[in-house]
């Protein structure tokens, strides 16, 4: 089961986040330590639905449609920076009785989820940083997403043409990739003329100046709970710099996942949770 709460974040923004739930647990609402779930850049929280079911089993799974995203509010004015993010997120902890959360990041989520840990040492119990970097990733890259961006054919004229363009025909597709066609159908809106995504692409753009300029090493550095971080092979984030986030994290460790690349959870749900699920036993048993 899959409930919604509402939650309020920063500058008041109206936040989704879901709950999944078995029949049997406490009723959507209740309070105690538990997990949160935090997408990247363009995703929402339905990404995350086979994690959070195996997770549900044994503990209290809210995931957040971050702001922009999914069904929480897209202010025109934004903000979309960095502190609104954790303001957020830390928002969303308090108000739905999480904490000491343990926080599971993928990309965008992930610093988020790290920025929250540094800030709020009191509010997190421990960490799953999945596939992000701490190093800035340069004006060119911003320059490269700009111009993805554009060369979108939106509106597309059905799922199956937005399945078929992220999977296939995308120019940055290596080679087919249908769960990755799957990924962006799930954030996709019907309108008169044909489907759109759900979030504006100049507000995405914003989100992640802040990675594109500024590295994070030292809100890495101060995470002081327990931190598994997470790549695959064909992922955004090399093996040298994800073990050195390790060396630089004082309680971290390190799990990679073969054939994978930046979608991992998604893609590779099985090989995902082989990779996490010590490392989440460990922490929400102790």
């Amino acid at each position: 089961m899959v409930r919604r709460l509402d939650v309020t974040g920063a500058d008041g923004v109206r936040l989704a986040a879901w709950e999944f739930t078995e029949e049997q647990t406490a009723p959507a609402g209740a309070t105690g330590s538990g997990v949160l779930l935090l997408h990247g850049l363009m995703g929402n929280a339905s990404h995350w639905a086979p994690t959070a079911r195996w997770l549900a089993e044994g503990h209290r799974v809210v995931a957040l449609d971050q702001r922009g995203h999914g069904s929480s509010e897209k202010p025109a004015a934004g903000p979309f920076t960095r502190e609104a993010y954790v303001a957020d997120a830390a928002a969303a902890v308090e108000q739905l009785g999480l904490g000491p959360v343990t926080l599971v990041g993928h990309s965008m989520g992930a610093l988020t989820a790290w920025q929250l840990a540094a800030e709020h040492p009191d509010l997190v119990r421990a960490l799953v940083i999945c596939d992000m970097r701490a190093s800035a990733l340069g004006a060119a890259s911003q320059r490269e997403w700009t111009d993805w961006f554009r060369r979108w054919p939106a509106p597309f004229a059905s799922l199956d043409a937005v399945r078929q363009w992220f999977g296939e025909d995308d120019p940055w597709v290596e080679r087919p990739n249908p769960a990755r066609g799957d990924f962006f159908a799930e954030v996709m809106t019907e309108r008169p003329d044909g489907w759109y995504p759900v979030f504006d692409p100049a507000q995405m753009l914003t989100s992640r100046e802040t990675w594109v300029h500024d590295a994070h090493w030292d809100s890495l550095a101060q995470v002081r709970c327990p931190t598994l971080v997470v790549r695959g092979l064909d992922g955004e984030l090399g093996r040298a710099e994800a073990q050195e986030m390790v060396r630089v994290l004082p309680r971290g460790a390190y799990a990679e996942i073969p054939d994978a690349g930046h979608l991992l959870h998604y893609d590779h749900p099985d090989a995902w949770r082989t990779a996490i699920e010590p490392f989440l036993e460990g922490v929400l048993t102790s």
